[in-house]
């Protein structure tokens, strides 16, 4: 049996995400006008925003094109953000080449099987509770959280508390 995934944490200092499944819940609600809506989840939004002003590189990397999911990222601090990414692995590389990150320090959240080439890659792959049976063979670690109901904070608050940087860590003026 290989190394817990707890062995890891120390070593992350960026995390990637998937939107669908992962930051939502994986259903699209579809207006009459073709508008397709998604759920996102507060506190992932809290944690992704602590990540952010505690340093860390947020990457999100979506097959979707929703400018809302845009906007909401944005919101939040998150720079990095590749939508209509039909080769995650192509937005992946571009985006840790930029930055200079070594795959060693990236922890990836995916839920389907469009994730699995870049999450094989990852130092730390994760899923939500709730991913296709193949994303949860190659996860080192599946949240006991599924997708859009708070596996992101669950992974980022890990991560951050082994770190000594989540909200406890700090003065309220953090939080």
């Amino acid at each position: 049996m290989g190394k817990s995934y707890k062995e890891y944490l120390n070593n992350i200092t960026t995390f990637i995400f998937d939107v669908d499944g992962v930051l939502t819940d994986g259903t699209v609600t579809i207006t009459t006008n073709g508008d397709m809506l998604r759920n996102m989840n507060i506190k992932d939004g809290y944690a992704i925003k602590t990540a952010v002003d505690r340093g860390y590189n947020i990457c999100v990397i979506s097959g979707g094109s929703n400018e809302g999911v845009r906007l909401r990222l944005q919101g939040l601090g998150v720079t990095n953000i590749y939508l209509g990414a039909n080769n995650k692995i192509d937005q992946m590389s571009k985006f840790l080449h930029i930055y200079n990150i070594d795959l060693k320090n990236v922890l990836y959240m995916g839920d389907d099987i469009p994730d699995l080439p870049a999450m094989k890659l990852a130092g730390l792959p994760c899923c939500p509770q709730d991913a296709a049976p193949e994303i949860k063979d190659i996860s080192s670690y599946i949240s006991h959280k599924n997708g859009g109901k708070g596996a992101v904070r669950d992974v980022i608050e890990q991560v951050l508390k082994v770190q000594g940087k989540w909200a406890a860590n700090f003065d309220a003026k953090y939080d």
